[in-house]
């Protein structure tokens, strides 16, 4: 008997790549034993609602689009009640940082059959307010950079419009007035960014998060960039950002499975990229092997903790 596998994909991700390459992709899920139904999402939060209704229908859950396509069918997948289906994942978005994290190919066709031939690797996903993240929850500088970057830039400029975007927040560098209680410690003090991550790279920058991540540990990663004052300050957060070194006193890095984030004004949030609205009070968590993803055999050892 074959397998049913429900095969959604944001035609407008990218450069709507997906459409020239659907017969394709899905003849060679035919051919591997599944039989396919292929949906367009119309809208946003489209996927995440069919994805809702298909609990206990389909044998393999497969989306092709952006972070934020993925974020969409992860986060549905957390709500089912019978036994959650793995995730195979094509991507189209112009970043792609969880899919490289995960060595998933950014060729469409060879993405597809690494889904056909490979393995599931339940992964650790993040909770922020209740609401799921597949790799990032960010505030701060930069943070609007994704969901502001109009998609015509993405689409013609790629990796390189995000910059371009990044390069008007500079002269609006704000920092925010927070208090952290995480790993039985409290931090307070002014930060202009701060994300909790489970990825090698963030917003196209490979290393941001440090280094050793693993996405099965139940750990995520903080992230926390203190206000600079000075312009030695200021090279200093570059320096702990970009450097290889990543020694600054201006950006602190630590592991934790749960953070609380408390804010003396309303501080705006995304998640995967995704604008998450305005919070005085965060409290992350990590899910720990909440969701099976299908990657390559051969990536497990790089991404595993086992």
């Amino acid at each position: 008997m074959m397998k049913k596998m429900f095969f959604l994909y944001n035609a407008h991700a990218g450069k709507g790549q997906i459409c020239g390459k659907l017969n394709s992709i899905i003849d060679m899920f035919t051919k591997s034993g599944y039989l396919v139904t292929a949906y367009p999402t119309q809208c946003a939060l489209d996927g995440y609602d069919k994805v809702c209704g298909a609990d206990g229908l389909y044998d393999i859950i497969v989306c092709s689009g952006g972070d934020g396509t993925l974020n969409e069918v992860i986060s549905a997948i957390m709500t089912h009640r019978s036994k959650k289906p793995p995730v195979g994942y094509i991507p189209a978005g112009s970043t792609n940082d969880f899919a490289a994290t995960l060595g998933i190919s950014r060729n469409m066709q060879r993405a597809a059959g690494q889904i056909a031939k490979g393995v599931p690797f339940a992964c650790d996903i993040g909770r922020m307010n209740g609401r799921h993240f597949n790799y990032v929850t960010a505030f701060g500088l930069f943070t609007d950079v994704s969901y502001k970057t109009p998609q015509n830039m993405k689409n013609m400029l790629g990796h390189q419009a995000y910059l371009f975007e990044s390069l008007k927040s500079f002269s609006k560098i704000k920092g925010y007035r927070l208090k952290i209680y995480c790993n039985d410690m409290e931090i307070s003090g002014s930060y202009i960014y701060g994300m909790v991550s489970n990825s090698f790279s963030v917003g196209g920058m490979k290393g941001i998060a440090g280094r050793d991540v693993l996405l099965d540990d139940g750990l995520f990663e903080v992230t926390l960039v203190k206000e600079p004052v000075t312009p030695h300050e200021l090279q200093q957060v570059v320096a702990g950002i970009f450097s290889k070194s990543q020694n600054s006193p201006m950006v602190e890095r630590f592991r934790t499975s749960r953070i609380v984030v408390e804010s003396e004004e309303s501080v705006a949030w995304t998640v995967d990229g995704e604008n998450a609205d305005e919070h005085q009070r965060v409290e992350i968590s990590v899910v720990k092997s909440a969701v099976e993803i299908v990657v390559d055999s051969s990536q497990l050892e790089r991404i595993s903790s086992k």
